[in-house]
């Protein structure tokens, strides 16, 4: 016993002399950030014969198309190809096992006029409930040799390992260390892009920037005429006329209301650096065996909903004419998923975008971030509390919202709230190339080296919510414009410019304007992106040359075999 004492002693006497070092591993490819994007990278790394590590910096792999985002923004199902094709072909075979249909008869939903996106006899599907997404990926991933890690978060500060032009390994706040030949940033903030130096963008341009009409401030009233379009900026999801700012009606000494900024929106078409809203993405049922009841949240603030009070208050006539689009009633877009589960969204005044509360989110801390989901959590399960339960919401929404609820098979140890918030926009790079409306609209000549294809309308969330000339609450930043067919994103925007890092690519935080990153910004465009990344890291390993550098007709003979479209027509 004495000699094991002391043999302990001596052991542990080394190791405070003598720390163990954190694990040092090595990779064709390092992949960090475990968003769609970053799995499709994953997945494709391995298939082109790399050795490859996928770091999440979360516990939660896929991004936003497992947390929630069910209801596929495609706008064009034929512009999707690649990997991210096989994903939502994926979806398909998922739904068409019976033992998956639990909640609801196949057939009930697939008549379903209001689901819309997916329909008997294609090849693919293209909604779903997360569970699926997860089952989908994992059996994608598990096909393939990846190294998967969670819960490993960047040194933001000094865990970026350079020498020349070139990373050379990133490290963990935990001590962890990853060195690769080849480096990727899939996360929706660009956390390792901005670590790594490279140059970026936060917030929205001024028009006169890159000669654009739906950027900067978007405050008036009055229509923008597009290619094929007409587009009426801050109309949509905005608050009906007259509803009163003030914590005491038509009192501005008393002060305004929460989240009202003070002072004006600023000049239409100027810069700023502010974001659209964030929000989750829930994913409700209104099947009794499967609900939880929305809950009234322990801190919750009456004050913070007054303006939805107010504005159902304002209406003059039926509440089911009190906005022309959308539900009727409920400040909700609610598209049915399988299984009696629904993807639900932001839609009107006052929803679940928590606007004005996420502009300091990119450059915050890890902590700071946190605190930022956090609040922005509580917010929208305030919400959801009101508008079931809360007196003053008009009996007729209560009827509707109270036969709702979070899903108890999903996200389980959340309560049915997915982890994952909805970084519509963070960190934009740019580099060499940036994509801008004029992309969007076609009015720019044809690029030469396209990874991929957008085809989702421009648009973008409430950024800001203050006090009009009228005296009365708005909401800023929205517009939603048209695009005509599908365009191009070349391969120069998923790279940083020439000078910059050599072996970084960006799938995610694309070289784009805020206009048109919100078409870029759509889950099927990410993994189609990640793919063609991880297929250009692999020909940069194999012919010992820069990301920048790799010939586009190399590149492009492999995305053309690996069935990625890169031409519509």
């Amino acid at each position: 016993m004495k000699n094991l004492l002391l043999a302990l002693f001596l052991f542990f006497s080394f190791l405070a002399i003598h720390p163990v070092q954190a694990q040092n591993q090595s990779f064709d490819i390092v992949i960090y950030g475990g968003t769609s994007a970053g799995v499709a990278a994953a997945i494709q790394s391995s298939r082109m014969g790399k050795s490859v590590v996928l770091i999440e910096p979360s516990s939660h792999v896929g991004g936003l198309t497992t947390g929630g985002l069910g209801a596929t923004d495609i706008g064009n199902k034929q512009a999707i190809g690649g990997i991210s094709r096989e994903f939502y072909q994926g979806i398909k075979n998922y739904y068409d096992n019976p033992d998956n249909w639990n909640w609801q008869d196949r057939s009930d939903y697939f008549t379903r006029p209001d689901q819309g996106r997916s329909k008997e006899g294609e090849d693919a599907m293209w909604t779903f409930e997360p569970s699926a997404a997860k089952a989908v990926y994992k059996q994608m991933m598990a096909a393939e040799d990846i190294t998967l890690v969670t819960g490993q978060r960047l040194d933001r500060s000094s865990g970026v390992d350079t020498q020349g032009n070139r990373i050379r390994a990133i490290t963990m706040e935990s001590g962890e260390t990853y060195t690769g030949k080849m480096f990727m940033d899939a996360t929706y903030e660009g956390d390792l892009m901005a670590a790594a130096g490279i140059s970026y963008m936060v917030g929205r341009e001024a028009n006169s920037e890159f000669g654009e009409t739906l950027n900067g401030v978007q405050a008036n009233y009055y229509n923008r005429t597009l290619k094929n379009n007409v587009s009426r900026n801050a109309i949509h999801h905005n608050f009906i006329p007259g509803v009163d700012p003030y914590v005491e009606k038509g009192n501005p000494s008393s002060g305004l209301l929460p989240f009202i900024i003070e002072g004006g929106p600023g000049i239409d078409g100027t810069a700023d650096d502010k974001l659209q809203a964030y929000c989750y993405r829930m994913t409700l049922t209104d099947h009794p065996d499967n609900r939880i009841p929305f809950e009234k949240p322990e801190n919750y603030k009456e004050l913070e909903y007054e303006l939805l009070f107010r504005n159902y208050e304002a209406a003059t006539g039926p509440l089911e004419e009190m906005y022309h689009y959308g539900d009727p009633l409920v400040p909700w877009i609610n598209t049915p998923m399988p299984n009696r589960k629904t993807d639900t969204n932001n839609q009107k005044g006052f929803s679940t975008d928590f606007v004005g509360q996420n502009h300091n989110f990119p450059e915050a801390s890890y902590e700071e971030r946190e605190a930022i989901a956090q609040r922005h959590l509580e917010y929208q399960q305030g919400l959801m509390w009101t508008l079931a339960y809360h007196p003053r919401i008009p009996k007729k929404v209560r009827d509707v919202v109270s036969k709702w609820g979070m899903a108890k098979d999903e996200f389980e140890a959340r309560g049915g709230w997915t982890p994952q918030l909805y970084i519509r926009e963070a960190r934009r790079m740019r580099s060499d190339y940036v994509v801008t409306q004029r992309d969007c609209e076609g009015l720019e000549p044809p690029v030469s080296d396209v990874v991929g294809l957008a085809a989702y309308g421009m648009d973008s969330h409430m950024v800001q919510r203050y006090v009009d000339h009228n005296g009365y609450v708005q909401n800023e930043g929205n517009f939603e414009a048209h695009v005509p067919e599908p365009y191009p994103i070349p391969y120069r925007a998923i790279v940083p410019k020439k000078g910059e890092k050599e072996n970084l690519l960006v799938p995610v935080c694309v070289s784009s304007t805020h206009v048109a990153f919100g078409s870029i910004r759509m889950e099927p465009v990410f993994m189609v992106l990640g793919q063609s990344a991880a297929t250009a890291a692999s020909l940069a390993i194999d012919q010992n040359s820069a990301v920048q550098d790799v010939p586009y007709e190399d590149l492009k003979a492999i995305l053309v075999k690996d069935k990625q479209i890169l031409d519509h027509k």
